[in-house]
This record gives structure tokens, C-alpha cells and sequence, in this order.
């Protein structure tokens, strides 16, 4: 096996083949076709303030990113209702069912190296950075994959289509800002998170190559957080928790529950958007009040508010980020 100086290096040189005499052009994906006004609109939104936005009028159809929700290893709850929630928040369906089934929530037991070959397929499609929602094992597979993505498995990872359901004879994507073909691996991810994933069940589970590195977030997502219920037994998660800690450039946050949090329930999220009271709660939120008073309202479901509401603050402003960066590399429409 060669070692990790000489696969950084293989990697630069590869890349640096690759890219020399491709030309430099417009985004190569399929323009948005939009308004000129909406799209002057959509630029001049202010992605790093998401609160109070409401995604259906402010944010509908600017482009999106696809969005991969990850379940955890016994899915008596999958993370549909969760996709469902966003849906219904404003978040473009199409980017949130899988192409082959229409499904809303993906095994925690699919491969990291599909998985990563799978976000190079998106991000070559749409011009835009995927992101990663993972539930207890669902989120040890994102940290996984973004393991996968920073090359620290094998040296080069093939393109997966999801369509095709099938592996691609290459480990290349035609970069869709600079038209140069780079590998898979050094992709990044515009967002990711792991939702009451713990240390103990890896251990349980033999997931000996992620003990060490579960907690530790490489440079291949911009932005993580890591959500962990106290005294949570199914994580092996006591009052505490174990912070996730970027070793690098990542924006890492981490978030600890209170312990009337389901572990299993976590992802039950779907009834919150239906109630206007819980809808403008979390529409109003901002990640820096994160203690301010829940709604007082004896009739209001508001099991996963909290979490719901800090993740569809992340996935909006990468929406938001994503959809804006997309439409300035393909200019006037």
C-alpha cells in the first residue's frame, strides 16, 4: 500500500495532467431557465441570514442541490420523514428522491465508495456541491464518505450512476466550473451532519476503521454538525458528548440534545412543518439563539424541533450558497 505522502502527491499530479489544456468556460450543466428578474432577485439574496426566510416564496426555483439522507442500521424510522419535512418547507422534491426508486431515505448499509462515487455523479450533473444527512449508522457512512472522498481508503475511487445503478469505467468527473477532468477523490460536499451517531455501536458492530476517525472531520465538506442526545444508551452517549473537531479548514458545530430526544424518533420530523405555530418557529431560527424559548402551545407537536429547525437552517443557506454560485458561473440567461 502506498503511502499517504505519495498518494497526495499521485493525486496533485494526476490533476494537474488532467487539467492542463482543457479551457476555461461557462458552468457545464444544463443553463436554469429563469426570469432575469428572478434570478437578479435570487442573487441579491443574503445567504449567510437564512432566518426568517420562508424557502416556498423567497428561495422557489433557484436551483438546488441534491440532498442524500442517510438512514441508520435498523430503520424501524428511515429518514423519510425527515426528506418529507423539508419537502414540505419549501425544498425541491426532485432533489431529494432517489432517481432509481424515488425513495427519500438511502441504506446506512450502502458503500461508502458508491456513495462517494454517487456525489461526484451529482455534482458533475448539477454544478452543485451535494449534502449528507446521516441518522446513528447513517451518520458514521457520512463521516465515512467524506473519509472516502479525501482519498483515505484507495487512491481512486469510480464514478457511480445512480440512474444505471451501476459502477462507471472511471475514476474522473468533468469539472463543471473549469471543464477539466479531476478525480472523485478531493470532492467536497457543501454540507453534512450526523444525527446521534455513536463510538459504541462501532465498536459493537466491528466498524473498526471508523473508531478513530468518527469524531475527526476532513476538509472534504465545508461545513459539518454533529447532533447527540444525553444519555442516549443506544449511542453508548452519556451526559456528555464526544465533540466532533475538524482537522482541518471544516466548520465543525456540535449540538447536545436533552435526553427526552428519541434516539429511534430522531427523524420524525414530518408534522412539524404542517403546524404554522412550529413552520415559523423554525423559519425565525438562527443557530446563535439556539436557547431561545420553544413555542408555548399545549396543542403543538414539537417532538425534534430543535434539530429540525438548525438543519433546515444549514441546508437552506448551501441551498441559497450553491444555487447562487451556479447561476453567477452561467451568467445572463
Amino acid at each position: 500500500m502506498f503511502s499517504r505522502p505519495f498518494r497526495v502527491v499521485h493525486a496533485l499530479f494526476t490533476g494537474l495532467v488532467l487539467t492542463a489544456g482543457a479551457a476555461a468556460a461557462s458552468v457545464a450543466v444544463t443553463p436554469v431557465a429563469a426570469d432575469p428578474l428572478a434570478v437578479a432577485r435570487w442573487l441579491a439574496l443574503d445567504c449567510g441570514n437564512p432566518a426568517g426566510v420562508p424557502a416556498a416564496d423567497v428561495l422557489a426555483g433557484i436551483p438546488a442541490p441534491r440532498i442524500i439522507n442517510l438512514q441508520g442500521s435498523v430503520p424501524i424510522v428511515t429518514m423519510q420523514s425527515f426528506a418529507e419535512f423539508l419537502i414540505a418547507m419549501g425544498y425541491p422534491e426532485a432533489s431529494l428522491r432517489d432517481p432509481r426508486d424515488a425513495s427519500l431515505s438511502l441504506s446506512s448499509y450502502t458503500s461508502s465508495e458508491e456513495l462517494a462515487g454517487m456525489l461526484a455523479w451529482y455534482y458533475e450533473r448539477d454544478g452543485m456541491r451535494p449534502m449528507l444527512i446521516g441518522h446513528s449508522q447513517g451518520g458514521m457512512l457520512v463521516v465515512r464518505t467524506l473519509y472516502e472522498l479525501a482519498g483515505e481508503f484507495r487512491d481512486a475511487v469510480p464514478v457511480f450512476d445512480p440512474m444505471a445503478n451501476a459502477v462507471e469505467a472511471r475514476t474522473t468527473i468533468r469539472d463543471p466550473y473549469s471543464h477539466a477532468q479531476r478525480p472523485v477523490v478531493g470532492l467536497e460536499v457543501a454540507f453534512a451532519a450526523a444525527l446521534a451517531t455513536g463510538t459504541l455501536p462501532r465498536i459493537l458492530l466491528g466498524q473498526w476503521s471508523m473508531i478513530s476517525r468518527l469524531r475527526r472531520i476532513p476538509d472534504t465538506t465545508q461545513e459539518f454538525t454533529g447532533f447527540a442526545i444525553a444519555w442516549d444508551p443506544i449511542a453508548g452517549n452519556f451526559a456528555t458528548m464526544e465533540p466532533y473537531v475538524a482537522i482541518g479548514s471544516a466548520q465543525v458545530r456540535n449540538i447536545l440534545l436533552p435526553a427526552t430526544v428519541s434516539h429511534i424518533g430522531m427523524p420524525l420530523t414530518g408534522h412539524l412543518a404542517a403546524n404554522p405555530v412550529a413552520r415559523a418557529w423554525i423559519d425565525a431560527y438562527r443557530p446563535e439563539a439556539a436557547g431561545a424559548p420553544v413555542p408555548d402551545a399545549a396543542d403543538v407537536d414539537l417532538r425534534n424541533l430543535v434539530h429540525a429547525a438548525d438543519l433546515w437552517y444549514s441546508i437552506r443557506r448551501h441551498w441559497c450558497l450553491e444555487g447562487q454560485r451556479l447561476l453567477r458561473a452561467q451568467g445572463p440567461t
